[in-house]
């Protein structure tokens, strides 16, 4: 068993950062964020290759694993993609259960584009409400 040494000063769990983070956002559920994506937001499935062969995708959505999701957003980054150049791109960010996208979603508001959100329960709470998977 490994110990946990005492934290240093001015650190944060993750439960603290999480909750932080969504303190900034306005989170969509499943049927909040279709609709979004129906008026134009962009759906940015942010999940590795395996947990989409896994589980699934939603169709349409834009695919930008993790590691790279700042600066394919970011409107001052060369690697920015064609979508990206508004800070007012209303952005859905969805993960599998919903934790990584809140905090995904909190960093490309860093960023300056103040639109994006995350989906609540990620990619399983909308297959779980019905909505299109492939």
């Amino acid at each position: 068993m490994v110990s946990v040494t005492a934290a240093p000063a001015g650190s944060r769990s993750i439960d603290e950062i999480l909750a932080e983070a969504r303190t900034r956002l306005d989170r969509l559920d499943p049927r909040q964020a279709h609709q979004a994506a129906a008026e134009g937001a962009v759906l940015v499935d942010i999940r590795p290759a395996a947990q989409r062969a896994a589980h699934g995708e939603i169709p349409g959505a834009l695919i930008v694993e993790r590691n790279v999701l700042e600066w394919r957003f970011d409107p001052r980054s060369d690697a920015r993609l064609p979508v990206a150049g508004a800070y007012d791109l209303p952005v859905v960010v969805f993960c599998q259960e919903g934790y990584t996208s809140s905090l995904a979603a909190a960093s490309l508001q860093d960023l300056g584009l103040h639109r994006a959100t995350d989906l609540a329960g990620g990619f399983a709470a909308w297959q779980a409400a019905g909505l299109p998977v492939g």
